[in-house]
């Protein structure tokens, strides 16, 4: 039985066609043409294409979009890659490494790294600090913060008195309150993090391990 190079599913959104990475690409295009012309489909139907681990040229992205809107009933919306760019290979390693700062970061100050940042010492307030990963204050925390600069939706921001006055998390933004601060600072070390539904949450510190298990994936208690 020949091997199927193109799957589709229906969503409420419409297809998902995903494309087989493995298979020369002459094969995936006479497939993906035979699947498109099928036809069967009433009205303007959305489409995802998922390349998976393949390797394609703008020219042949070009040419795989094209042959799915041949069809006047399928509009390619989105094209789903795992295969990832020079650029962002480089932001991931960026993003991996960790800076430490000792000292007080003072009001009108910006304080910048390109991946994660411990700061051991107070941010005052009008103090900025701006991370492309995790940002950690190891002392008092009441400036502004910003981590996962780089749309990092994953990053959190921890401190020893979380007392700031905006916290930012990738496109994210809070405005502190006072009463937040006052029940924040009778517990423990705080961190704040995006929750499942998009928002900025805090919890206590040891919550980490359940709320963003890869931070302590290489050491950690019970």
């Amino acid at each position: 039985m020949k091997k199927q190079f193109v799957h589709m599913k229906g969503t409420k959104d419409g297809f998902i066609l995903r494309l087989d990475d493995q298979c020369a690409y002459v094969d995936l295009v006479e497939e993906l043409k035979g699947k498109v012309s099928e036809g069967g489909i009433d009205g303007k139907v959305d489409v995802q294409l998922h390349l998976g681990y393949r390797y394609c040229s703008d020219e042949q992205l070009k040419e795989l979009v094209e042959i799915v809107q041949q069809s006047e009933q399928l509009s390619v919306s989105k094209v789903q890659s795992d295969v990832l760019t020079v650029h962002e290979s480089n932001q991931k390693i960026l993003e991996s490494q960790q800076d430490t700062y000792v000292g007080v970061v003072r009001s009108g100050q910006i304080l910048r790294a390109p991946g994660d940042i411990i700061i051991v010492g107070n941010v005052n307030p009008n103090g900025r600090v701006e991370a492309g990963g995790n940002v950690y204050v190891l002392g008092k925390l009441k400036g502004i913060v910003h981590a996962g600069v780089q749309g990092n939706e994953e990053a959190i921001i921890a401190a020893s008195r979380f007392e700031a006055t905006h916290i930012m998390i990738a496109d994210q933004v809070e405005v502190m309150s006072d009463e937040q601060v006052k029940i924040m600072n009778r517990t423990e070390m705080v961190c704040a993090f995006i929750g499942n539904d998009g928002r900025i949450m805090y919890d206590q510190i040891h919550t980490l391990k359940n709320i963003r298990p890869f931070l302590i994936a290489s050491k950690g208690g019970s």
